[in-house]
């Protein structure tokens, strides 16, 4: 069995500054993690790799440091790692980094994959919408907001999909793709022991001129039919007060400080 788990190098911080420009994100000289939504997607991978006889590809794009997400994937139990890294990627929105990393997906293994798996969202993004566009240019089925694993069969997958208001058992048949809530397992932490072991693993690197499709209009700013128009760092207001006195006199403080507010 084929895994692709999709992982991503994000801030760690959210002092981020924007390029007003471009309106996208400053990352050079700060601090980064991988998405905290991918450890989720990972560990679904890893306890499946432990149930069966699973090869764990994880595979992310960006700039060369992003190798680092890949070298803690190996720590917790992936098996290969793959790096879409170019310049002309740069400054995509979620569309064009969808087809860019559907893509680099087709280049693993000939094609054969079995199961994608993909966190819920990003941080530095939180659109939710990479995973499905991904499984769309593969032309395969996928599955959102998965919070459980039921059974993995030899050629399809029952999961536990939270609807909001109703819980929803499906199956889906291989090859295809999920994207996995915060609750579907607790992620392990990275091994010692594995660092040591995989310290000189391989990771594959791809640019546009390994794709099958080399349109340099189907990436990067080029590629993204999204125009922002303009972005911003929040505000952030650190101010506070403290107020004494009787229950009836602080709901009406209360309720005089929202009216001043203008929240009711």
């Amino acid at each position: 069995m084929q895994i692709v788990v999709c992982i991503k190098q994000v801030p760690g911080t959210s002092e981020v500054e924007v390029d007003e420009i471009t309106g996208v994100l400053k990352r050079e000289g700060i601090d980064s993690k991988m998405n905290p939504y991918d450890l989720y997607a990972l560990e679904t991978a890893i306890r499946i790799k432990e149930s069966s006889n699973a090869c764990i590809n994880v595979v992310t794009m960006g700039p060369p440091q992003a190798k680092q997400v890949i070298r803690e994937s190996y720590m917790m139990g992936a098996d290969k790692g793959v790096l879409l890294t170019d310049r002309r990627f740069a400054g995509a929105d979620v569309l064009a980094t969808a087809y860019t990393i559907s893509q680099g997906i087709r280049k693993i293994n000939d094609n054969n994959i079995d199961l994608i798996i993909c966190g819920k969202q990003t941080t530095d993004g939180d659109t939710a919408q990479v995973g499905p566009e991904i499984a769309e240019f593969l032309d395969i089925p996928h599955i959102t907001n998965v919070t459980k694993l039921v059974e993995v069969k030899e050629d399809s997958i029952i999961v536990e999909v939270d609807n909001s208001d109703s819980i929803e058992v499906s199956e889906i048949e291989f090859p295809c793709l999920i994207t996995v809530e915060k609750d579907i397992f607790t992620p392990r932490l990275p091994s010692f022991k594995r660092k040591l072991v995989t310290k000189d693993t391989e990771i594959t690197q791809y640019t546009l001129d390994d794709f099958d499709d080399k349109e340099e209009e189907h990436y990067g700013i080029n590629g993204s039919p999204t125009q922002v128009k303009r972005i911003f760092p929040p505000e952030s207001n650190t101010s506070h007060e403290a107020w004494n006195g009787t229950s009836d006199e602080l709901a009406n403080k209360i309720y005089y400080k929202l009216k001043e507010l203008k929240f009711i």
